[in-house]
This record gives structure tokens, sequence and C-alpha cells, in this order.
């Protein structure tokens, strides 16, 4: 065992060296084993006399530096095994990293702290097999990783491991943290500080591997760098949480489902008692996987518990040794040996489950009955009263079925729906339906109903077609039939010689799981097709446009009733899962299946394609048919690395691999050799295609090696496959449209389907699916990060004519963004994330933020710094851009606002933050008094000045149509002239409307006082970190009581004195002495200054000199200085001040006061530090790196300043 490091001074004294090497000794004590001598014996006989507890283990290992007389004791054993195993893993492991240490201080530190993080991991290990977890340990280690990467409490620790990771060539000994977002890694040694966090979003390649450089590590690679990790005290445990957290987030980027809290996961927003509760319903989520993935389950069955038995089985007489499964639905067995034996049991089916008499020959049996009469008997079984138990608990849950005995669904093939009588009175119901079983699809295949009136065929074809039939009816016989059927060697000797058309329909339900799905959903797909039918979506236009390309070689789809079935089943699915909705090869899949099965067992045979045999192959971007892909290229590489080389030169393995597996070779092999590797990948699954399509490309070698270009190869591949033929078929031949365009003059010789199939079980049959699934983890990091890649580029070139940032830039910007969005959704908001994130939608408005993630960004990325009143203004600008007021804002609006701040003229820059102090950005909630907040629900000046543009539009185009109106009424002699004209003059005014309108500074409307006051402290509050401060301050002042002045004359001149004596007498007298005298400029400009002064958030700056004051003085009489607390202290005559709050409520807002914007602009431009400030240019670079910096680390929200974010480094 390991043991804390402790000093030996004299490491000869009572032991003897039996392996040494630079840094480490083995040692044994004298006196244990053989020899010894006299020294030996008197060491032994001082262990043996002391006491028990002074013993001393005979076998230990030291560490040792040639520099130094101290040694390490770090390991002891009982026995040599145990020592040797300790030393072996020293040598693999430790002694190659410590090797390139430059000092023996160093290495003596890094060893020990490795061997105490071993121990102390090894003690966690050890609590937690005895289920007495120090829970405390636990989330004091959770609770430091919140800590030390400063994470929120919405992210859970799933484990953490004592490991090392490579700096350079100098490793890091420290702490892993595995959550379910973040892999994050701390060291701190030798007064170095090691921190590391990557987004399991952003791992691109995973990988464990072992080189003389990284012995046994993993390797986490992202599209920037790669990490290295090692020295786990158990690294494939390790390896395998790490697999999995990886794959959920690859769901997550997929699509949005993975973000829902998963029944099977505790919810995110639960304090974790026990320690590994998560760590656990990992292990138990991938023991679901495997376990649904062995036996074909649907996607919401929940193992409870396996355990080792045996299963009689009668065909064989004798006890199969294996595996019993149980769940809450289903009990499965599988045999240890592989193809020996299989069973799967829906408790729906079972009758009794019973306890029979132990024996030595059969102890512990259970034995279980079903509906159908079929007994099972299991035994060998560790603990058969709580196997019982559970089963009666699972039994009592199950509904009694909807069958009676005298129909049982396990017993045939088609559904109950389908061969019941529905009453006389139902029929007029029915026949009302889209679907009902009065249908001839509803209850047969459509080959049956093309084939009921055909004479009988007594050929050899059509004798060896039953023959088959009475094959299979022999193996019903012996191994039983439907779902409870003993699935052996036998029946799949049976599958590839092929299924007989009769039964073909029956066991593709069997063998792909799809009867469970149907016969615990009666009456679904009736229901769903009335739910669907007549509903318009991209989804059904596109179904209705392919409806006809649909095998149309076929008779069976040559009329209606073939493409109205094949309507139904596409357009239901579609309803049922939006995800996938529709995609093309769905409706060649879809054709094959209706041929052999009804309407209801096609779709759910679909349902079993699309959901659980080829995941993900048929949504939007193809993504399983893309990993698969990637599969096949590495398997290409493994069996045939000479052709692989020169294929990929070619680029053909891609090509060609899409169409092969989209369709299961059903588009480019003729009909009646394709559908016998339908019968194969129904039964074996994904494998069966991997074999053939490698065999394929083996018969090929020789050919496709002499290829130059990428269509010859496609040429010869494709008159390969078109001459593949099953000589056995009986049907009559279907055309192959493919075959028709492709032969030549000298077409190839014909390849038995057969033949092909044998030979790629004798070449390939050692692919094993489990192997397969670990290569589709692989690929699936790959394809996925691409498809990532490529939306990121198409993204960055749309924006780029739309925005002045460079390409580097907006990439960067899109990471920011996109990584917001990604955080936001595991870690909580105020929306879901399928409302945020849409993958139909153009890359463009696919990721989109709310109004909590907007504000981050801005505080982050912005150039206007405004303190305090940041997340104000943020609020406003977002509104502006949520054009459709969705409460989201997707990536062009949020490029479009950062550009303008960035990278607009001085006009641009102001127009924007005149638009953030007006409706629609301004909102009633931020008006400063309630007099303000009344006019955005009151119909009073300021409320029609800030619509005036859009009154305006409208009157122009009353005018417009009424012209129109008085033109059409005069020409009343030809009404067919008349309609011409009307017709192009609405042609004309749709194209106007739609053309994008050019907004001018005209179009603005005007600002009211209020509106005006805070768009000052806006602008005070932006200057307050300038290094020109005090110079802007004046210039703000000067041209704030400009702008007072200009407002105040342009009222009397538009609105003469009544409205003004009207305004007087509604407001109420603030100081009896001095309110006569008060007139509506001078309230306006000292609630201005109280504004200001009111606004200042930052330490006072420094005093100004009396000749500044003077100088600033004399440039305006009606300037104001920014001293001390904002004091307005160098003033005119004509200025009145109002300091208290008191009487600012008292004052009345002058409600005929308003400025246009270009009265703003022209009163800035007068004033070079303001116009200095708007047309400096401004890097955004320095704000990106400070956010990435944080990114890695996203924090809680927090008013830290962007020079304290920017100091926290990953």
């Amino acid at each position: 065992m390991w043991i804390q490091p402790e000093e030996v001074l004299l490491a000869g004294a009572l032991w003897v060296s039996e392996r040494a090497n630079p840094f480490f000794i083995l040692q044994r004590r004298r006196g244990h084993g053989r020899g010894g001598g006299l020294s030996g014996l008197l060491v032994g006989t001082l262990d043996v006399v002391l006491d028990s507890s002074a013993r001393v283990a005979p076998y230990r290992i030291l560490l040792q530096t040639a520099d130094s007389q101290i040694y390490w004791n770090i390991a002891c054993g009982s026995s040599r095994k145990e020592i040797t195993e300790h030393w072996d893993w020293l040598e693999t492991n430790l002694l190659q990293t410590i090797s390139i240490f430059d000092s023996d201080e160093d290495v003596t530190t890094f060893v020990k702290g490795k061997i105490s993080g071993i121990i102390a991991e090894e003690n966690r290990l050890k609590q937690g097999e005895e289920q007495e977890e120090d829970s405390g340990k636990f989330r004091e280690a959770e609770l430091k990783m919140r800590r030390l990467f400063g994470m929120p409490e919405e992210e859970k620790l799933v484990n953490y491991y004592s490991c090392s990771y490579w700096k350079g060539r100098v490793p890091r000994q420290g702490w892993l943290y595995l959550s379910v977002n973040h892999l994050c890694f701390y060291s701190f040694l030798l007064g170095k500080e090691v921190t590391l966090v990557v987004q399991w979003t952003e791992v691109t390649q995973l990988e464990k591997n072992s080189t003389l450089v990284f012995p046994e590590s993993v390797r986490v690679s992202t599209r920037h760098t790669e990490h290295f990790f090692s020295m786990f005290l158990n690294i494939n445990d390790t390896f395998k949480l790490m697999e999995q957290l990886a794959n959920i987030a690859m769901r997550q980027l997929l699509d949005n489902e993975a973000f829902a809290a998963d029944r099977s996961l505790p919810k995110p927003c639960k304090t974790l008692k026990n320690v590994s509760a998560l760590k656990r319903d990992f292990d138990a989520r991938a023991k679901n996987e495997r376990y649904r993935l062995m036996f074909r389950l649907t996607q919401d069955e929940r193992l409870d518990g396996h355990t080792d038995c045996t299963l009689w089985t009668p065909f064989a007489k004798m006890h199969v040794v294996g595996q019993l499964f149980i769940s809450n639905n289903y009990i499965c067995f599988n045999s240890r040996e592989e193809d020996l034996c299989q069973l799967i049991i829906p408790l729906r089916e079972v009758s009794i489950v019973e306890k029979a008499d132990s024996s030595s020959v059969l102890p512990c049996p259970v034995s279980i009955s079903t509906k159908n009469k079929m007994n099972f008997l299991f035994a060998n079984l560790k603990d058969r009263d709580f196997l019982v138990q559970r089963i009666s608990d699972f039994l009592q849950r199950t509904p009694d079925s909807l069958w009676g005995d005298a129909n049982p669904l396990s017993l045939i093939g088609h559904s109950a729906s389908s061969s019941a009588s529905s009453p006389t009175g139902s029929d007029a119901v029915n026949k009302r339906r889209h679907y009902h079983r009065g249908l001839p699809t509803a209850s047969q295949g459509l080959l049956q109903l093309y084939h009921c009136n055909a004479p009988e065929d007594l050929g050899p074809k059509a004798m060896k077609e039953k023959m088959k039939e009475e094959a299979w009816n022999i193996h019903f016989s012996e191994f039983g039939r439907g779902v409870c059927m003993y699935r052996t060697s036998r029946t799949r000797e049976l599958v590839l010689n092929g299924i007989p058309e009769n039964l073909r329909g029956e066991l593709w339900l069997l063998f792909s799981g799809a009867q469970n799905e149907m016969a615990t959903h009666p009456g679904y797909y009736g229901d769903l097709v009335e739910q669907a039918m007549g509903l318009c979506s991209l989804a059904t236009e596109e179904i209705e446009r392919d409806l006809h390309r649909s095998m149309p070689e076929h008779r069976a789809f040559q009329n209606e009733m073939g493409i109205a079935a094949l309507r139904r089943v596409l357009t239901a699915y579609a309803h049922r899962n939006p995800g996938i909705g529709y995609c093309q090869a769905m409706n060649i899949v879809t054709s094959v299946l209706l041929l052999y099965c009804p309407e209801e067992e096609a779709f759910w045979l679909l349902v079993a394609l699309c959901e659980r045999m080829l995941p993900d192959y048929y949504n939007t971007r193809v993504v399983g048919a893309l990993v698969d892909q990637g599969v096949f290229e590495e398997l290409t590489r493994a069996f045939l690395p000479q052709l692989y080389e020169h294929m990929q030169e070619l680029g053909v393995i891609s090509t060609i691999s899409l169409s092969w597996f989209l369709t299961l070779f059903l588009s480019v092999m003729p009909f009646d050799s394709a559908v016998l590797l339908v019968d194969c990948f129904f039964y074996e699954g994904i494998k069966v295609i991997f074999q053939v399509a490698l065999s394929v490309l083996h018969d090929n070698m020789d050919a496709l090696l002499s290829c130059n270009d990428e269509g010859e190869a496609m040429t010869i591949l494709g008159r390969y496959l078109d001459n593949v033929v099953n000589k056995q078929t009986a049907s009559p031949p279907v055309p192959h449209l493919h075959a028709l365009l492709t032969s030549g003059d000298d077409p190839p010789p014909e390849i038995d389907i057969f033949d092909l199939i044998k030979s790629s079980y004798e070449r390939f049959g050692t692919l094993r699916s489990d192997v397969i699934e670990q290569m589709r983890f692989k690929q699936r990091l790959k394809v996925i990060q691409s498809l990532e890649d490529t939306a990121k580029r198409s993204v960055v070139r749309a924006m780029m004519t739309e925005s002045a940032f460079s390409i580097e830039e907006l990439e960067e910007l899109y990471c920011l963004f996109k990584s917001k969005h990604m955080t936001s959704c595991y870690w909580g908001s105020s929306s879901s994330a399928a409302e945020r994130h849409d993958p139909s939608l153009p890359y463009l408005e696919q990721y989109r933020i709310d109004l909590v993630q907007f504000t981050q960004l801005f505080a982050a990325l912005a150039p206007w710094v405004c303190g305090s009143h940041t997340p104000t203004l943020s609020s406003r600008l977002f509104r502006l851009l949520d054009q459709n007021q969705d409460g989201l804002v997707n990536f062009k609006e949020f490029i479009t606002g950062l550009s303008g701040m960035y990278h607009g003229d001085m006009t641009e820059k102001l127009k924007l933050l005149y638009k953030l102090h007006l409706p629609p950005a301004l909102c009633p909630e931020e008006a400063e008094s309630a007099l303000e907040a009344t006019h955005f629900f009151t119909e009073d000046v300021p409320r029609e000045s800030s619509f005036l543009s859009d009154l305006d539009i409208l009157g122009q185009q009353e005018v417009t149509s009424g012209e129109a109106g008085k033109e059409a009424g005069g020409d009343g002699e030809e009404k067919k002239e008349e309609k011409v004209k009307d017709y192009r003059y609405y042609l004309r005014m749709w194209a106007k409307e739609k053309e994008p309108k050019t907004e001018t500074i005209k179009d603005l409307p005007r600002m009211n006082q209020e509106q005006f006051i805070d768009l000052c402290k806006t602008l005070y509050n932006m200057f307050s970190e300038e290094p020109l401060e005090q110079q802007l301050y004046h210039s703000i002042a000067t041209v704030a009581s400009l702008l007072l002045r200009i407002g105040e004359v342009g009222k009397k001149f538009n609105n003469g004195g009544k409205r003004m004596e009207d305004a007087a007498a509604q407001a109420p007298p603030s100081d009896p002495q001095r309110g006569e005298g008060l007139n509506e400029a001078e309230s306006g400009e000292a609630q201005m200054c109280q504004a200001l002064a009111d606004a200042q958030l930052e330490p006072a700056p420094p005093q100004t000199s009396d000749e500044e004051t003077k100088d600033d003085t004399s440039v305006s009489s009606y300037s104001m200085v920014s001293s001390g607390s904002l004091q307005c202290e160098d003033i005119t005559d004509d200025t009145v001040l109002i300091g208290g709050g008191e009487q600012r409520r008292g004052s009345v807002l002058d409600v005929d006061w308003s400025i246009t914007f270009e009265q703003v602009l022209a009163s800035l431009l007068t004033e070079p530090p303001l116009v200095d400030y708007f047309e400096k240019k401004i890097d955004i670079q320095g704000k990106m790196a400070a956010c990435k910096a944080q990114r890695g680390v996203e924090r809680q929200a927090s008013s830290a300043s962007d020079h304290e974010l920017a100091q926290h480094s990953i």
C-alpha cells in the first residue's frame, strides 16, 4: 500500500535491497523469505517478539536522490506481488517523468505530492465502496472548485481526481475537477500556480494514449491547444466519465433538448447531500445506454439492476450462463458467450413469477410464465427473494394489456387494431378520419395488396421462398414466436439467408424493438395523423415535393393509395418529431417499409430507425451520417490501409458513404438485393452496413487503385453495386433506375448478394458494436465542432459587408457571443434554451441572447463605460436592437449595435446615443418623475413628437392613396385599363415597402426636456474615467446650457404665449419668495445642474485653478465647472441655481420644450474636446482579451471594473 512519505536515515539497516534505479529502491526486510543468515534470524525474531502493532511490513519502496543522504519511505507491502505492482507503476508512470527535473529537491517534492494525492484518492474510493462517504470532503472539494475557478452554484462537480498536468515538458501535480460543463485543473507546487478551465463544448478531440513522453495519458484537444493529463490512479474510470461529459456537451451543441434536465440526473438546482450522487447518476446513465442498445429498448427505459444467473434453454437442453437485467418494463437475458442466447420478456406479457424448488443441481431457481404459454427458468440467482420482490413491484405498476389472451400482440406481427373489427356504428366516423381501419394499407403491406390476386407461382424460386417460410416456422415452434423468442446463432443464420416476404414486416418489427413501442402506444399513430394532416409547414412542403420521387419504378407507388399512405406516415412523423421533421432519404426508406408492413407498423419502424438505430441521421445537418462517414474512413484505414491513402487523395470516401448509409444501400443497389441488407441491418444494427461497405471497397481494390480521379472511382463503384443481384427472389424484378443510367457496353459480371454478405462476415466479421460506438463518439466530436466552425465562417462572411470589424475580430466576437449563450443555457436564464437557439434559422440568427447576457457582454465590450449607469444604457440598447420585441437579440443585431459604437463616425455615434434616450429604448420605468411616466400613456406633445416621423409617413401614404383613388375614379371608361393600373400601382407600393428605408437625421423625433437632462447625465458618466475629464465636463456644460436656451427659444417661436401661460398656471409654486421670478429656462438649467450633481459617481476631480476657471468663464456665459461636488461656481447673473431635491420636485417639467438632433449635433460640433472624444478610434482588441480571459471562468455577475477583469487569467 502507498503510505505518506516519511524520512528514513539508514536505508541499509535491517533491510536488503532487491531492485534499484536512479530514484527508487525496493527492499525486503531481513529475516523474511529465504536466507538472511544470523542477522536475518535476529531481525525476524525481533519483529515477532515485539507487539503486533510494531510489526513492520516485509517489503518497502524508498525514494532516493543522488545528492541527499535522506531517504523517503513511500510504499510498503505484505507480499512480493503487492510491492511489485507498486514498483511497476512507479517505473511506468513516474520514472521517465522525474528524470527531466533539474534539481533533486524538485524530484522529492513532486514524488511526495504525487504519493499524497494517490493516498487521498484511494481513501476516498474506499469510502465510496463502503457507502460511508464523508459528504463533508466532497462538499469541501466542490466549494474549493467554485472558489478557485469562480463557478456559480449552478455548476455541479461530478468527480475529482489526483493527476499531473503537463505544462511543456514539466508535469504539474494537482487535482482535476470534472464538472457538468467544465474540465478544471489546479496545481500549486514550489510557489507556481497552474489554473486551467476548458468548456466541454470547446473540446474537439478526447483520447487515451500512451507514449514515451506522456505515459498512459489523456489528451484533451481544443481548437487552439492540446492538454495532457497523466498519472491517474484509475485512468479508465476517469476517461469514461470525460467521454460522457463531452458527449453531453456535443448534444447541447446539436439540439436544445439536451439542455433540459434529464430525468435520470438530479435537478441542477438541488444541493447534493450525498457525495457521489451525480457521479452515480452518470454511471447509471452509461449503464442505461448500454442496456438499451443491447436489447433495442426505448429511450425512457431505466435499468434497475443486473445479476449473474443461468437460463435453461429447452432447444439445447442445457443451462446457459449469462446476466439477467431488470428494468421498469422488461426482463432481459444475455449469454456470456456472444450470440449463444438472448431473451427479452416484456412485463406486460408476464403472467406468473414464482420461486421454484431449490436443489443441488438447480440452486435458487425462478420460473417466469408468459401469457402465450412460454416458461423460462432462471437459476443460480444470488439474491432470489429480493429479485422476485423487485419483479413483483414492477408488475404491479404495469398496466394490464389492452389485448386479451385470445389475441396477444407478442404472438403475431400485426397490430391488434388491424385485426380487430370495428363496431358498425363507428364506420361512418372512421370514414371521415384520414386514417381508419377500413383503409387497405391499415391491415396489409403494399406488396400483399398487389399480390393477393396474382396466380400462385409454382416455379423453383417460389418453392425456395416456401422452404424459407417453413424453416422459420420450424424455428418459431422450437424457439418461440414474438417478442419472447429465444434469439440465437440459428436466428442469425436464418436472417442472413434472407427473410421470406410474408414474414419480413413481422420480423423487422420484432428485431428493431418497434413492436414494444407500438404495443405501449395503442391508437397513437391514428391520433397523430389526424393532428398532422392539413397542417402546412416547411416539412410538409418538402414531403409533397418528394412523394412522387419515392421508388417511382415500383408499381405500388404509381397510384394514389401508395402515395397517400407514404404521405400519412411521413407527415405523422414530422409532426411527432419537429426537431427532425423531414429529411431527404426518409421517403426512400419509408417506401420500403410500407411495401412489407401496414401503415402503423411502418410508422413505428421509422421511429426506431430515426431515433435509435440511426441516431441523428435525419436531422437538418445529417450529423449521424457524417459521424458514420468518419467511422467508415477510420475502418478503411484500419482494414484497407493501402486503398485508404489513395481514396483520400481522390476524396471518394466522403462522397460515396453518405448515400450508402442514409438509404441503407436502397438508392444505389437493386431493390431485391438491398432489401436483404435491410433484413440484416434490423437484426445486427449498423455494423452490417459497415461490413458490406468495406467488402465492396475490397472487391474493387485493384480497379480503385488505378483510378486517377473521383469520377472514375465513382463509376467503378456505381457499376459494381448496380450488378449486385438477388437470384433467389420470387417477386417480379423491380427496374433499377441507377443501373439504367450507368450501364455501359460491357457490364461487369453479376455479384450475388448472398455471396457479398457472406464474404463481408468472413473478412470483417470481427467488428463489434461497442467498438463502433466508441469510434462514433470520437467522430462526433470532430463532426459537430466542424459544423460549428462552418457556421462561424458563414456568419463572419455575412457580417463582413455589414460591419467595419475585421475577420479576426468578428470571429472572436462570435465565439464570445456563442459562449455567453451556451453558459447561460446551463446556468439558468429567464428564457429557455429552445427559445434562444433555433437550428432551422439562418446561421446569423440561430444563437440569441436575452437581456441579462446582453448586459454582461455590453459591460465587457462596449467602449462607453458609464459606471453604475452602464446597465441602464445596455438595457436601452437592447430594446433598440430587439426589433421584433421577442426579448432576444441575435448576433447580427448585436454586431450592428457594437459596430456603431466602435466604427461609426461622430454623427452615427451621436445618433445612436440620441436614440438611447428616446422611446422605444427608453421605458416608462426609467422615467425620473411621475409626470414623465404619465407622458408615455397620454397624448401630449412630446409623445406626438417622438413618433412624428411615423405619422408623417402614414400621412404621405394616405395622400398618395387618395390621389390614386381620384385617378382611378376619373378613369371609369375602361374597366380593364383601370384594373391594370391598380395592379401596377400596388406592385410599386409593395416594392417600395420592401426597400430598406435609409434613416436620415431629419427622421429622428424631437427630444423633450427630461430626456435631454438624462442624455447629459449619460455623457457626464461616460467622461468620468477619461484623461481629459475636466475639459469634457466644461464642454458638455457649455453645450447643455446652449441647448436649453435653444429649446426655450424654439418653444416661444412655435407655440406663442397661450400654452406657456397654461403651463405656468398648472405649476404649483415651489418657493413663495422666488416662485414668481422663476421662468422655464432657469428651471431647466437648474434641473440639469442638479441632475449632473446627482450623477457624479467617481471621487471628486482635483480643484481647478482660478486662472482656468476664468478662462472657461470667458468661453461661454453659461459654462459650468465640475469641481468638488459639482457645484456650479462661476456663472453669470442670468443663471439661477436650485440645489435641493424638494425644489426640483416642486418644479414643473416644461412639456413644450424640445430640441432636434440637428441642434444637438451642431452644438456639440462647437466644442473640440467633444469632437475629439467621439471621433477617437477605439481598439476592441483589449476589451476582447479581457473578456476572453474571463470567458473560460464564467464568473457570477459582479461590479468589477474592466481593469479588474483583465487581471483574471486562466
